[in-house]
Order: structure tokens, then sequence, then C-alpha cells
């Protein structure tokens, strides 16, 4: 269901279609709902943009696309509220069209160093290009309310009561002061970007290279965008990419260095690094057990990050900072050298 409609879903396999992530667009059925849709659609515009500009900037990747449709052309985006009879008598429903690139997720193949810094670097290029993008409502994305991101950390302490009795409830607080103290101060020394937001293990597809491993073919799911800073990007990929890996804390180097090879961080950014991506850590491991209260029926989905995540967030509290910037920024300067 979306709103008060079925779905239905149209799939389109389109062998090299460079095409553009997951677009959510709600559909308004009452005219008191007409300002929200506004909104809604503008902000999809923004994003839609943000997709198109990658491509013309030689951002050379696949992205996948959801479209949604309403018996109209609304800027470049085909959307359709149809009546069909599917055995039930005569229906409304909103159709999608669905396009599908080659590739598997990332969480599906081995973690080379070689594959990680691609992904780094695959990262950086796309956040480089959305620091360049224009477009009128792109305010929209200015999302101050959005809790998964990461400048707003604070808005943990809301949800915080899901952790009670949990021991890692006190390194989420210590997290979370961390990140008011520290990061928060320095957030003025950092570069500003449009964030995807969400480069996790299965918004990263992969195809088969010439060298028996794997090359970057597509990023997915541009659903959580918003305006932010550069670093956030980079410490959502190295948190996620840490939650399959074997030795968690060697994600970090060959990440960063592939990151670094096209953007540079400056010291307040590679001083913040640790705690962002411990926030990370803090944001997915809270949301999902908050989730969880709502939707006891979807815990397995949900807690999908939390098998792991709580035992490698401990152990990177644990190792403390000096010690996990030694392992990610030393490995990092020797991949380079190596390459």
């Amino acid at each position: 269901m979306w709103g008060n409609y079925p779905l239905i879903y149209c799939c389109l396999s389109v062998p090299g279609c460079v095409g553009m992530q997951i677009t959510r667009k709600q559909e308004v059925a009452s005219r008191t709902h007409a300002r929200t849709h506004a909104r809604t659609h503008a902000r999809t515009h923004a994003r839609t943009h943000a997709r198109t500009h990658a491509r013309t900037q030689a951002l050379h990747i696949q992205v996948y696309k959801r479209r949604m449709c309403r018996q109209r052309h609304v800027s470049n985006v085909i959307m359709s509220l149809l009546f069909a009879d599917c055995g039930f008598g005569c229906q409304k429903y909103l159709v999608r069209l669905l396009t599908y690139l080659p590739g598997i997720t990332i969480s599906k193949v081995p973690y080379s160093p070689q594959l990680l810094y691609e992904t780094g670097k695959t990262a950086a290029k796309m956040v480089k290009v959305l620091q360049e993008m224009e477009h009128p409502e792109l305010s929209l994305l200015q999302r101050d309310e959005f809790k998964w991101s990461l400048l707003n950390v604070p808005m943990l302490e809301e949800y915080i009561y899901v952790m009670d009795g949990d021991p890692i409830q006190e390194v989420v607080k210590s997290v979370i002061q961390g990140y008011k103290t520290s990061v928060v101060p320095a957030r003025t020394s950092f570069r500003k970007s449009i964030n995807h937001g969400d480069l996790n293990d299965l918004n990263v597809l992969v195809q088969p290279d010439e060298n028996d491993g794997f090359k970057i073919s597509g990023i997915l799911d541009f659903g959580d965008m918003s305006s932010g800073h550069c670093v956030y990007d980079l410490a959502i990929t190295i948190m996620y990419l840490m939650i399959e890996h074997p030795k968690p804390i060697e994600v970090g180097g060959p990440v960063l260095a592939g990151w670094e090879s096209v953007l540079p961080l400056n010291e307040a950014e590679r001083h913040a690094l640790y705690l962002l991506v411990l926030s990370r850590f803090c944001q997915s491991l809270v949301y999902a057990r908050y989730s969880v209260l709502l939707h006891p029926e979807n815990e397995e989905y949900l807690m999908i990050t939390s098998k792991r995540g709580f035992h490698i967030l401990r152990h990177l509290w644990e190792l403390g900072q000096t010690q996990v910037e030694r392992v990610w920024f030393q490995s990092a300067d020797q991949y380079c050298v190596r390459k």
C-alpha cells in the first residue's frame, strides 16, 4: 500500500541503462495535503536533478531508478494513478516503473583492500560532484529534523530509553556527549555538501572486473539525501562496510585512502572521523531498537546491523580514538604508497 492505494510494480530490465535511485513521491488524495505534496515534489525534483547532474559530470556509475506515476508528466518524472480490475473489482492503483541494473550488492562479495579503496574513491567522487550542484529547490534538502543525518546526532537522546538495561547504553551516551563537545564546535571547518546519507553494503553494486576481482557498478537509494558535510558520507561508508568484514578495524584504511585520492580531509575532518563513525553506529543501533518496538514483526530485518554492530561499537570505544586513528591513517598512508 502507498497511502490509500495499492501499489503495482512494473519491472523493466534495461541493459546498459544509466539510471538513478529510489525516488519517493507521496500521492496526495485530498486538498488538505496539497502543501505537503508540493514540498515532496520539489524535494524529489531536486534529488532527480542531483542524479542527472552526477551523470553529466562524468561520474561513471550506474544507479537504480524507481519511478512512480500519476497520469501526467511532471519534471521528467512519469506518474500515473490507474483504475484496474485485478480480480477484486475496479480499484485505484499507483503504478511504479522500476529499472534494474546488472550487478550484485557489495555485501555478497569478499571485501578486498582494492574494492574498499574503490568504494571510498567512488563515494568521494559522488560527493565532490554534489558539492557543485545547483538547483532552485536545493534548500529543501536542508532537513533539520531528519534524525538519520549526522548533523542531528543529539536527537538520539530522545530515543535512548530504548536501550535501558543494555550495557551498551553508556557507550552510546558517551559518544553523543563526545559529538556535542568535539564535533559540533568543529563543524564550521567541515566542507559542506549534499550527502547521499546511506552508503551501506546493500546500496553499492559491483560487477566482476578483468582481474578476477570486482568493480563498483552502481549506487542505490538516494532517499536519505540531505544537506550536510562531505566527511559524513565517508564516516557512513566506513561504518557500514565494517559490519560484514572479518576484521572491522581494517576497513577504514583502504576506504580512507580511496576517499583522499579524490577529496583529502582537512585537519578538523580527520580529527572528527572517529566520533562520526561511532555516531553512525549509535544511530543505527538505537533507531533499529526503536523501530522494533513499533514493528516487532520486522525485527529480523530491522536488526541486521545490530547483530554485529553492538560488538564493533564497543570494541572501537574500548580501543579509543588514538589507537583507531593510528590504524586507519597509517593503513591509508601505506596503501597509497603501494598504489
